[in-house]
């Protein structure tokens, strides 16, 4: 199994001089999920090259084992900084995709061209399609093919308003996640705040938090599983 995974190029907290990006566990997590599971993983953002971490979520408070496993990793870090550019990569080339979440993708891959087309080509194709805690407001644009919102009528989860107010940062998010999805028309449902919580409907998986990475991309692979070869 081939996976793509999305990562932000975005490290600017909006206007408060504080850096951001990809958070490291929702990357971590999925990672060696992918890894122990022999599939063959290829890291991309929109600017190629490598990818910011939010250093917040690098602080102890955050570290899991996964964390300190892929730090630890000198395949991973070099994945890491090395990632292919989004414009470059084919969705007909990989079996699924997965965007982890941070701040950053709110900023950039939520209004990129080529991420909208990914996801919408994936979505098109009947591959399966993963997306933890804020990444799952990268859907925002994407359609069907028959031009309604991708989202609308589905069940998902994300990053919730209270999650977000927990943060201090409902007033620096270009959009709250959680009312983003629900004005496309997503049946968005939730859990406590930084419990874990995935939901699938049909080929879309969505987790709410850094905390359902990992089980998120536990049921991608159960999906992938399940699909034709």
């Amino acid at each position: 199994m081939k996976v793509l995974i999305v990562l932000t190029s975005h490290d600017q907290l909006g206007n408060t001089g504080r850096k951001t990006g990809f958070w490291l566990e929702e990357l971590a997590a999925p990672y060696y999920h992918f890894k122990d599971a022999g599939w063959e993983i290829t890291l991309a953002s929109p600017k190629g090259g490598r990818a910011p971490l939010d250093p917040k979520s690098n602080e102890e408070q955050f570290k899991t084992d996964q964390t300190r496993r892929f730090e630890a990793d000198a395949e991973a870090e070099a994945q890491l900084a090395s990632t292919v550019r989004l414009d470059s990569v084919s969705a007909g080339d990989f079996d699924t995709v997965f965007y982890p979440g941070g701040h950053g993708p709110l900023w950039d891959l939520a209004e990129d061209p080529e991420s909208i087309r990914l996801i919408e080509q994936i979505a098109a194709s009947g591959k399966p399609l993963a997306l933890v805690c804020h990444a799952p407001g990268v859907l925002r644009h994407a359609r069907n093919p028959d031009g309604t919102a991708l989202v609308a009528g589905r069940r998902a989860t994300g990053f919730t308003d209270s999650e977000e107010e927990f943060m201090g940062l409902t007033q620096v998010v270009p959009f709250l996640v959680e009312d983003e999805l629900i004005a496309k028309g997503a049946d968005f449902s939730k859990v406590g705040d930084f419990q874990p919580y995935v939901v699938t409907d049909g080929l879309l998986i969505t987790g709410q938090n850094p905390a359902s990475s990992g089980p998120a991309a536990l049921e991608l692979i159960a999906l992938a599983d399940k699909q034709p070869a």
